[in-house]
């Protein structure tokens, strides 16, 4: 009797190379092929935290004036937190002018509106104080968290040692089924989905600055998430 498998796709170094492999069992080359999927999951251990803010004022002079102070303040106040110029990165600065369709700052007098954002990459241990001091220094749009991992790779090596583990006993139930012994692993390709980004929503209030009587607050609870990564391993095994 012979059982035809899937050509197989396979990874190797960092290019891609096609391997065509079919699997012929018969009395010389007995073989079980089993695909199985897991999953291995870790705390994030790095934070790219959103921080910024939104100023407003009557005309373009003192509204851009008022923005480079905040915007100076924010940045020398992280600073002196510890955290190094290499790990703030711009991500938006915009002067736009406001029409009528904001009619409550329209009423005011209020024609110019300034924003800009950064992107603090910290320990996820550190998020929520350098939130906290963002905040305090006069980030009124911030919050966005997005968790990374420092090492992608051992966690997609784990989800795949789990996979592999599992095909392993998927294989073995099989062997026994069979009234034979499972045999040493042939063949094994693994394949990691991407996964999605994570975090939550920004804060936002109308002000560029808190008063003395909220800086004194503590900072926010943030726990970092857990990171999932998954693998499907393709394995043959021979059976004795």
């Amino acid at each position: 009797m012979k059982i035809r498998c899937l050509f197989v796709l396979a990874l190797c170094g960092t290019t891609l190379h096609s391997i065509a492999q079919t699997i012929t069992v018969n009395k010389e080359n007995r073989t079980i092929a089993v695909t199985a999927t897991d999953e291995a999951q870790v705390v994030a251990d790095i934070a790219a935290i959103t921080v910024g803010f939104t100023t407003y004022g009557v005309d373009q002079n003192q509204t851009y004036a008022d923005a480079t102070r905040t915007s100076n303040a924010i940045i020398d106040t992280l600073h002196k937190a510890g955290i190094k110029q290499d790990a703030i990165e711009s991500a938006q600065q915009s002067l736009t002018a406001i029409d009528d369709d904001d009619k409550p700052r329209y009423a005011k007098g209020i024609r110019f509106r300034f924003s800009q954002s950064w992107t603090v990459t910290v320990p996820a241990t550190s998020a929520a104080d350098t939130l906290h001091t963002a905040i305090t220094a006069g980030a009124n749009d911030s919050g966005n968290i997005v968790w990374k991992l420092d090492n992608d790779e051992a966690l997609e090596g784990a989800a795949a040692d789990k996979a592999l583990a599992h095909a392993q006993k998927i294989a073995e139930r099989y062997a026994r089924g069979l009234k034979s012994k499972l045999g040493a692993l042939v063949y094994a390709s693994n394949q990691t989905p991407p996964r999605g980004l994570f975090g939550f929503g920004g804060l936002a209030t109308e002000s560029a600055s808190l008063s003395a009587s909220k800086v004194n607050l503590k900072p926010l609870a943030i726990a970092p998430e857990k990171i999932s990564k998954s693998a499907t391993v393709y394995a043959v095994f021979a059976i004795e």
